[in-house]
């Protein structure tokens, strides 16, 4: 058997886990539940030492959030969700609600956007955690409001407003293949408007895409920067593009998903105010800010240790 201890080697880095919830929705369209039981079977093989190998299927939508932060009530735990994007949103904010834990968070792909797992995975799941490899990641940390009403929630990934978030997620859900995408960002492009928003000094921009990037890639083909892979250097990238003729915003779009959009800002807070009610996504999760609503994003600082 290919048994490995992660106190066996020389690492002394290396993690050793008491325990590991697999988190799945059974109910995926895709794979995540054979994802979920073949890594299973691979973890167990590879950790007989650890007892504790549960597969935790998901009941209902955000049903994820609660098995992540009650997997984390257990000290020295790994919380893998078998899912995309989504699924490992709601893993990571349970995980973070949960407090200061010492739990390690990871992705298995499954579904339908895996852009996280894409861009940040450095060698197969099964093997980095027998290898007890674990390294510290930011997270982008958005309140929307102010005061006792303000709603906060970590990203793993990306937070967008506008119109680059729309195409990116669009496509992904698309056919695959370049014609078809363009095609799709067209169909997306056509119904979109830009919209209007407030910076902390009082002057105004009108704005067709404001993305904040924990990750250099969206849907698998948009590139939205080329920065280094520095999963905690406290900042995030920024990258805006103010309103400007259609058929220019159409070009960055079909740029993006081609040669990528080149260095981008980076950044440690933005903030804003809505003037208009505004659609925005979490890791492809889309959700709503009313009028007059302050926004702020900042880096969280290696506020996520993940397998790495």
């Amino acid at each position: 058997m290919n048994a490995t201890d992660p106190t066996d080697t020389a690492d002394p880095t290396a993690r050793r886990f008491d325990s590991i919830c697999v988190i799945f929705n059974p109910n995926s369209t895709g794979d995540a539940p054979e994802v979920a039981h073949r890594l299973r079977e691979q973890l167990v093989e590879k950790l007989p030492y650890i007892v504790d190998i549960r597969l935790l299927p998901t009941a209902h939508a955000g049903h994820a959030v609660d098995l992540a932060k009650e997997a984390a009530a257990t000290p020295n735990t790994l919380v893998v969700s078998v899912s995309g994007d989504g699924g490992y949103h709601e893993v990571v904010n349970g995980v973070m609600a949960a407090g200061d834990t010492n739990t390690v968070c990871a992705v298995a792909a499954a579904g339908n956007a895996n852009d996280h797992q894409r861009t940040t995975a450095r060698a197969p799941l099964p093997e980095a955690v027998a290898a007890g490899r674990v390294r510290d990641m930011d997270l982008l940390h958005l309140t929307v409001g102010a005061g006792p009403e303000a709603q906060a929630v970590y990203a793993h990934s990306y937070i967008g407003f506008g119109l680059t978030p729309v195409v990116a997620i669009d496509m992904e859900k698309g056919n695959k293949g370049a014609l078809k995408e363009m095609v799709s960002v067209v169909r997306t492009f056509a119904k979109y408007r830009p919209f209007r928003i407030e910076h902390t000094d009082g002057t105004r921009a009108k704005i067709d895409s404001l993305v904040f990037a924990n990750i250099p890639q969206m849907a698998k083909y948009a590139t939205l920067s080329e920065a280094e892979d520095r999963p905690a250097d406290g900042k995030f990238e920024v990258i805006l593009f103010p309103h400007t003729a259609k058929w220019k915003v159409l070009l960055k779009a079909a740029r993006a998903t081609t040669t990528g959009l080149g260095d981008q800002p980076s950044m440690a807070r933005y903030e804003f105010t809505t003037l208009k009610p505004i659609p925005y996504q979490l890791d492809g999760e889309v959700r709503s800010a009313p009028a007059r609503t302050r926004i702020r994003v900042e880096s969280a600082p290696s506020a996520l240790t993940v397998i790495g």
